[in-house]
């Protein structure tokens, strides 16, 4: 698979604001950081299938962990070529190969995901869960300490979340506790699907027996797309949904929420932690 990426890295943009102090009635005019948010079209072999708002950087990653998380393309190396195809950098498009038989493009454009939601404008309820794996039979396990010391050092591996405090983050690491990527976005299911892009541009056929970790809300989307990655362990420094929590259950993943300081949820799966 060959694949052109740019610009390589998540941006911001310098902003001017009004800075007021409630306290002291006080206001001075200051310059800041802000994310930036534009639309993502993805295509596959020249049809567009899904409009996603993200944070530019990482668009090939997130293309293709798109493509895989949602099942359209069930095997990367069915992706002859990934590329950016307009001037502007919002464009991305896939080729497969003519006689891939894991490929399964919508019969429409079903997709139009906003920034905090994955799953928006899919043309079914049934097109809302796909056929997820079960991860019941990997056997990882990491100390409960290990999960904590990892969320401590979530803000060391946001560097555009220090810049301008709007943005969210998925994170993978091995069973030792390794960071082996992360990646922001402005919407949570897309810094997701960029790190799973990153996985599999890298030569991951799975994430078998490795974690993520994640910085906002857990809901059914993000518990989706990490299963399709398989990958057993989940933790987030919020909480999950019920319709989350129940796939988590059903799928033998382990999911963990408000990891904070020394303390944690285990909502499932707890024998991987011990």
């Amino acid at each position: 698979m060959s694949s052109t990426q740019r610009p390589p890295g998540s941006r911001s943009d310098e902003y001017a604001k009004l800075n007021t102090s409630a306290r002291d009635a006080k206001h001075r005019r200051e310059t800041g950081r802000i994310v930036i948010e534009e639309p993502l079209e993805i295509r596959l072999s020249g049809e567009p299938i899904a409009v996603t708002m993200r944070t530019p950087g990482h668009d090939i990653e997130l293309a293709l962990g798109f493509l895989f998380s949602e099942n359209i393309v069930g095997d990367a190396d069915e992706i002859i070529s990934i590329a950016h195809c307009d001037e502007n950098g919002n464009v991305v498009e896939a080729h497969v190969d003519p006689d891939a038989q894991q490929v399964h493009p919508p019969a429409q454009r079903a997709f139009f995901a906003n920034s905090s939601c994955g799953v928006c404008g899919k043309a079914s309820i049934e097109a809302v869960r796909l056929h997820t794996p079960s991860v019941a039979d990997d056997t990882t396990h990491i100390a409960p300490e290990l999960l904590t010391r990892l969320a401590s050092g979530l803000r060391e591996l946001q560097p555009l979340f220090r810049e301008t405090g709007s943005l969210h983050a998925a994170a993978l690491f091995d069973p030792a506790g390794h960071a082996l990527c992360a990646r922001e976005d402005v919407g949570r299911h897309n810094a997701v699907d960029k790190l799973i892009g990153w996985a599999l541009s890298e030569g991951f056929g799975d994430l078998a027996g490795h974690l993520m970790l994640v910085s906002g809300r857990c809901g059914f989307e993000i518990v989706q797309k990490t299963l399709m990655a398989r990958l057993p362990i989940l933790a987030s420094v919020s909480g999950p949904s019920s319709l989350a929590l129940d796939l988590a259950r059903d799928s033998g993943m382990t999911l963990v929420g408000f990891l904070r300081d020394d303390e944690m949820n285990i909502y499932t799966g707890g024998q991987r932690l011990s």
